[in-house]
């Protein structure tokens, strides 16, 4: 990575976007941080200049297709290239058995963690096809890949990202772009945390499930989807990276 590259990053005002965007910036990576909080996340692009690049923050809501193609016509027009896009902004669920869920919350977690990367991807392809190519990674989960009772809607918004990023990707490889998932398992982030409240023996539970004996800190995500959006990762395409301390191995 140079230091000629731009990355765009949801979710960037705190946790693993957050993380990713400051092991970008440490590589040279200027990175737009789009974001709902702005106070988050203008401290977000402080740490990216403390590491050494640029960062600009653009208030967006990922559901939001106005928001989403202004994030990228801001990136563009700020930096005059799109090379990398990490789209990692999404929202949890109360555990709640099934039927006792409502639409409302069923639209609320499918529009943000779906509808979401389905229009980063929108509006970041075009724009990465301007410039030669680029690399892609999506937000999954270890929710991605097994199921858990009373989150069916999570879990299903997870798989389905998995299944955007391998059609996107078997779409796109010939237009030199790469497009990726990570899979991450527990992680320390304001998301466990406010799980955290909600219900604490979930997560004493959830962690003993780590066969590694610990939750990640959101930096050894980031680390991966540093790897994948990196030439180091040339020849992976489609692929869904469990970063999960064993967890869906065990």
């Amino acid at each position: 990575m140079t230091n000629q590259k731009v990355a765009i990053i949801t979710g960037g005002s705190s946790g693993i976007g957050r993380a990713t965007a400051v092991a970008l910036a440490k590589e040279g990576v200027n990175v737009a941080i789009a974001a709902r909080r702005t106070k988050e996340g203008e401290e977000t692009v402080q740490l990216v200049k403390e590491a050494g690049s640029d960062g600009v923050f653009v208030k967006t809501d990922v559901a939001n297709e106005d928001d989403v193609r202004a994030l990228v016509e801001k990136t563009v027009k700020t930096y005059d290239r799109l090379d990398y896009a990490f789209n990692n902004a999404g929202i949890g669920e109360t555990m709640t058995p099934l039927v006792e869920q409502t639409s409302n919350v069923f639209d609320q977690i499918m529009n943000v963690n779906v509808k979401g990367v389905w229009l980063s991807m929108k509006y970041e392809i075009p724009q990465m096809i301007r410039t030669g190519g680029g690399a892609i990674v999506n937000m999954s989960s270890g929710a991605g890949v097994m199921g858990f009772p009373q989150m069916p809607i999570y879990i299903a918004s997870k798989h389905a990202v998995l299944g955007l990023t391998k059609s996107a990707a078997l779409e796109y490889a010939k237009s030199g772009i790469r497009i990726n998932a990570v899979a991450p398992g527990g992680v320390e982030t304001d998301m466990l945390k406010q799980a955290a409240e909600d219900n604490k023996q979930f997560v004493e539970t959830l962690r003993s499930m780590h066969p590694i004996g610990r939750i990640a800190d959101p930096e050894e995500i980031a680390n991966a989807v540093v790897w994948l959006l990196s030439d180091r990762a040339s020849f992976v395409l489609g692929h869904t990276l469990l970063v999960d301390g064993g967890f869906i191995s065990r």
